[in-house]
C-alpha cells in the first residue's frame, strides 16, 4: 500500500475546496435514488398499511443498540449526515417503480409521489452513545416512516462500527497521525464511506481519493513495493538505489521511501545516501515494527537523519498501536482492522417503532426487550467535564435535575417537515466534536479491555 504522511513537516496532498464536507456531482449524481437500497418486506408492510389504513397512523420510530458491539466501552455516532442526504434522495423512478411488479397498482401510485415529510431528531454525528441511547427518533406516518428503515441501519451500523473502531485507535495513538488505507479490503464504495467514518473519528488521511474528492479528506501516498521491485538491472537482479533515486526527483526529498522491499538496513541506508539527511521519511510494512522501528530510528540518528519520520503499517489495529506507543513511530497506517471495525463490522443498531397515534409499544421478545414512547437523551456531567451517566427521558419531558450535576441534552432537531434543518455541524466540525467528546470519559472509559459501558443508561419518567 502507498503512503505518504500528512502531517507536521511531511509533504501533504490536499484536496481543494472551500467547503470539504459538499458532496460533489462529477462522482455522486445530483439525481440519485436511494430507495431501493431496502428489503422487500419494507414494500409488502407498506402494502398491507395502505390496504388496512395503518399506513396513515402517526408513529415514532428509533434507532439504538441494546449493547455495545465486543464489550466495548462506548460507541461513536456516525453516519447521520450520510443518513439526512439518503432521505432526501428517497424517490422512485419509473424505471425502478416498473421493476416493482409485486406491488399492486395503489402501492406503486404512492411510491411514485413519496416524500419523507416527517421530523428526525437525534445524536449529533460525533456523540458518544451507549446500550439503550435514543440515538435517532423518526416521526412521521407509519408508512412513510417503516420504508426507511434498511437504508438508515445500513448506513448507521457501517459507519458507527467503522468510527468506533476508528477512535479507539486514534485513542491508543496517543496524539500521533493515523492514515487510513483500507481501500482494497472492502467494497469499492463501501471504502470511501470508511474513509470518511474514520476521518470522522480522528484519522488525519486517507488513500482513497474518492473519499478525498468527494469529502474533502486529506490524501496520502507515495510508492508500494511494486514500485521498488520495477527497478532492476540488465541482469535481473534489483535496483533498489534507482527507485529511490526516481521518487526523489519526481515528489522531492520530503516523501517517503519504503525500506523493507528486500533488507531494511540496507534500504535505509540507501535511502539517506540518495535523499540526504533531510529525507522526509521511511516505512516499513513487515516485520516485528517494535524492535525494527527501534533499530531504524538508532540508523537514522546516526546517520544525520534526525527528523526523518518512520511510518508504520501491516495489519495494525489499535492493540498493535497500543503496543508500540513506547516505539520510536511516528505515524501510523491502518487498513483491514479499520474499514472491517476492527473485529466489529456492524454497531448491531435497530430500528424500532416505539409509538403509534400518542400510544407507547414495545417488543417484549426475550432479550430483545424495549421500552416504547419517543425518548430523548441527556448526559450527566460533573463540573470537571468528566461524564457521570447518560439519562433517557420521554421525548416531550422537561429537562432532568440531577444534584449539583450540569445535564447536557444529546437528542437535537435533524429535519423538520422532510427538510433537514440549517446550519447542521460539518464533518470537521463532528470531527472535533468527537475529540473533545473522548476526554470526557471517566479514564477507564478509554481503555481498550472489555468491560462494562462506561456510563450507565437510566431511565427516567417511564
Amino acid at each position: 500500500m502507498s503512503i505518504l504522511v500528512t502531517v507536521t513537516c511531511i509533504k501533504v496532498a490536499y484536496v481543494n475546496t472551500s467547503k470539504p464536507e459538499t458532496i460533489r456531482t462529477p462522482s455522486v449524481p445530483k439525481e440519485r435514488s436511494t430507495s431501493l437500497l431496502t428489503d422487500k418486506y419494507e414494500l409488502t408492510m407498506l402494502e398491507a398499511a395502505l390496504a388496512d389504513g395503518t399506513a396513515h397512523r402517526q408513529c415514532t420510530f428509533e434507532v439504538f443498540a441494546r449493547r455495545l458491539q465486543n464489550e466495548r466501552r462506548y460507541g461513536v455516532v456516525g453516519g447521520t449526515a450520510r443518513v439526512l442526504r439518503a432521505i432526501d434522495d428517497y424517490v422512485f423512478t419509473e424505471e425502478q417503480l416498473e421493476s416493482l411488479d409485486f406491488l399492486n397498482a395503489e402501492t406503486r401510485e404512492y411510491l411514485r409521489n413519496f416524500r419523507f415529510s416527517g421530523s428526525i431528531d437525534g445524536y449529533r454525528e460525533g456523540e458518544l452513545y451507549f446500550p439503550n441511547s435514543p440515538i435517532l427518533t423518526v416521526r412521521g406516518t407509519f408508512a412513510e416512516c417503516v420504508i426507511l428503515e434498511t437504508v438508515i441501519l445500513s448506513i448507521m451500523n457501517a459507519d458507527s462500527a467503522i468510527a468506533s473502531a476508528a477512535a479507539r485507535m486514534v485513542t491508543a495513538a496517543d496524539g500521533r497521525p493515523i492514515i487510513e488505507m483500507g481501500s482494497r479490503r472492502t467494497h469499492e464504495y463501501a471504502a470511501v464511506t470508511a474513509s470518511r467514518a474514520a476521518y470522522l473519528a480522528g484519522f488525519t488521511a486517507t488513500s482513497n481519493l474518492e473519499a478525498a474528492h468527494r469529502y474533502g479528506i486529506p490524501a496520502s501516498g507515495t510508492a508500494a513495493h511494486s514500485w521498488t521491485l520495477v527497478h532492476v538491472n540488465d541482469d535481473g537482479t534489483p535496483n533498489e538505489e534507482a527507485a529511490f533515486r526516481s521518487q526523489i526527483e519526481t515528489l522531492g526529498v520530503d516523501t517517503i521511501l519504503l525500506v523493507d522491499t528486500f533488507d531494511i538496513e540496507k534500504g535505509v541506508e540507501t535511502a539517506i545516501r540518495v535523499a540526504g539527511p533531510n529525507l522526509g521519511g521511511v516505512r516499513i510494512d513487515s516485520g516485528d515494527l517494535g524492535i525494527l522501528t527501534r533499530r531504524v530510528r538508532k540508523q537514522l540518528d546516526d546517520l544525520g537523519a534526525h527528523n526523518t519520520k518512520i511510518v508504520v503499517s501491516s495489519d495494525l489495529d489499535e492493540f498493535a498501536i497500543a503496543g508500540l506507543r513506547g516505539d520510536p513511530v511516528d505515524i501510523y497506517g491502518v487498513g483491514t482492522s479499520v474499514v472491517t471495525g476492527s473485529g466489529a463490522p456492524t454497531a448491531a443498531m435497530v430500528y424500532k417503532v416505539v409509538e403509534v397515534d400518542g400510544h407507547p409499544v414495545a417488543k417484549r421478545s426475550s432479550s430483545k426487550q424495549s421500552t416504547g414512547g419517543g425518548k430523548r437523551g441527556w448526559r450527566a456531567i460533573r463540573a470537571s467535564g468528566t461524564a457521570v451517566e447518560e439519562i433517557v427521558t420521554p421525548f416531550d419531558a422537561e429537562k432532568p435535575v440531577v444534584g449539583s450535576l450540569e445535564v447536557r441534552e444529546l437528542t437535537v432537531p435533524l429535519m423538520r417537515n422532510g427538510t433537514t434543518v440549517p446550519d447542521l455541524p460539518t464533518l470537521s466540525e463532528s470531527r472535533d466534536y468527537l475529540a473533545a467528546q473522548l476526554v470526557s470519559l471517566p479514564w477507564e472509559g478509554l481503555a481498550l479491555s472489555r468491560n462494562e459501558p462506561a456510563l450507565n443508561t437510566r431511565f427516567v419518567g417511564f
